[in-house]
């Protein structure tokens, strides 16, 4: 009885540390946005998809890569005629997170964290970029440069970013 008392309680324990972990994360991907440089706001979110997969899991880390673009959009951060963006862009983050996941634990030895988050950014910014640029030269004429600006080399430039803050913080928590 007292065994079955030790294990239900440790498992309150779990659910309570992992409810106050996306409790945080969540105010991390709320208040992101709020930097309004997309040099920082992209590596601190994805920063926090890496985290948050590694941490939590893939289906809170999905919950969180919608949070910060329509964050961006409702409080006027991200202009309004890249609005069309948005559905890609939270695709593309939940492409950086299955695609991390997948990597990092498919394979024989120990996952590696930058095995996984290299083809991780990368195949992220493929499709946004893609996505982008079909947008660009098909509906949005008049706002083709600056679309074009956001879903280039920043993409890339703030996932690989994003890992490298995530690497340091994984590894001094010793989750990797």
């Amino acid at each position: 009885m007292e065994e079955q008392e030790n294990v239900i309680s440790l498992n309150i324990s779990k659910i309570v540390t992992k409810s106050l972990a996306f409790c945080g994360f969540l105010a991390v991907a709320v208040v992101a946005p709020y930097f309004g440089n997309q040099l920082i706001t992209g590596s601190i979110v994805n920063a926090l998809l890496f985290i948050s997969a590694s941490i939590m899991g893939i289906e809170a880390a999905f919950l969180l890569c919608l949070v910060p673009s329509l964050i961006s959009l409702y409080t006027g951060l991200l202009p309004l005629a890249i609005a069309p963006m948005i559905p890609f862009i939270m695709t593309g983050n939940a492409l950086l997170i299955l695609v991390f996941v997948t990597i990092k634990n498919w394979g024989v030895g120990p996952p590696n964290f930058w095995a996984a988050a290299i083809p991780a950014a990368i195949i992220k910014y493929i499709f946004i970029f893609s996505a982008g640029t079909i947008l660009a030269n098909s509906i949005l004429h008049g706002i083709a440069k600056n679309v074009f600006l956001m879903i280039s080399w920043p993409q890339l430039a703030t996932a690989i970013a994003g890992a490298a803050i995530a690497f340091l913080f994984l590894k001094t928590v010793k989750r990797i």
